[in-house]
């Protein structure tokens, strides 16, 4: 039995649901109420201590942070695989991974502003206190009582943009005429940049996702969107949830 305790905006969930849609898990969803705070309820953080989404359930067993859910997943349902089958490709997904997830910070800038900045500006400093009390990750409080009381700049939108870009850019180089970021298959470091390249096109830098900026990012996102799980795995414009 999976459960799966998500979010439908949040990136690291939409990972999740896209493994398990590629996968063709059958699964439990239990939608997290980001915007009531559920995420930091007692209750929540015996599954989750971080107070994140997503968490699965896995015949009664809680795991989190989504790329390890993503290789939990492949190794116990191997079938069909989102691994390379070489260690050395393996190597480069998981390194894909962690630089993917080192730019969180940059769809933070923009993400947060739509929603969580919008609630938390109308706060007392007493209620953003006791919110951010709950809290367990130290970052994760700072990055609160930022977006709070000192919103984004349009500066900081622009750095945090051409970091994105830069993304872009890397990506192009590694995809190449082979179609994917690692190897000739299509992997869990694609799915790791999925909702960043959402991200992109829908709101950050759309004009660099052309063909004539990045041809084979372009091919690559037309690509991850024919495939039937994106569309099972829900992951639809920011904005609309």
């Amino acid at each position: 039995m999976l459960t799966l305790h998500h979010a439908w905006q949040s990136s690291a969930s939409r990972r999740v649901r896209l493994c398990l849609e590629e996968k063709g898990l059958v699964y439990q969803g239990h939608l997290v109420d980001l915007a009531n705070l559920e995420q930091h309820s007692t209750a929540y953080l015996k599954i989750n201590p971080s107070g994140v989404v997503p968490t699965i359930i896995h015949d009664g067993q809680p795991l989190h942070e989504s790329g390890t859910i993503c290789e939990y997943l492949d190794e116990v349902f191997p079938e069909p695989p989102l691994r390379p089958s070489s260690a050395y490709d393996r190597a480069l997904m998981r390194n894909w991974i962690r630089h993917i997830d080192g730019l969180i910070q940059n769809l933070v800038v923009y993400n947060w502003r739509h929603h969580l900045q919008k609630v938390a500006e109308q706060w007392s400093d007493e209620k953003l206190a006791e919110v951010v009390s709950r809290i367990p990750s130290k970052e994760r409080r700072e990055a609160w009582m930022r977006v709070a009381r000192r919103p984004y700049t349009e500066d900081e939108r622009l750095d945090a943009r051409a970091n994105l870009v830069r993304l872009l850019d890397r990506m192009e180089s590694a995809i190449g005429d082979n179609g994917w970021l690692v190897g000739n298959t299509y992997s869990i470091a694609d799915i790791a940049a999925v909702p960043f390249i959402k991200r992109i096109d829908e709101e950050i830098a759309p004009d660099e996702m052309m063909p004539d900026k990045h041809p084979h990012m372009a091919a690559w996102w037309n690509n991850i969107q024919s495939r039937p799980a994106f569309e099972r795995a829900r992951i639809g414009p920011f904005l609309e949830g």
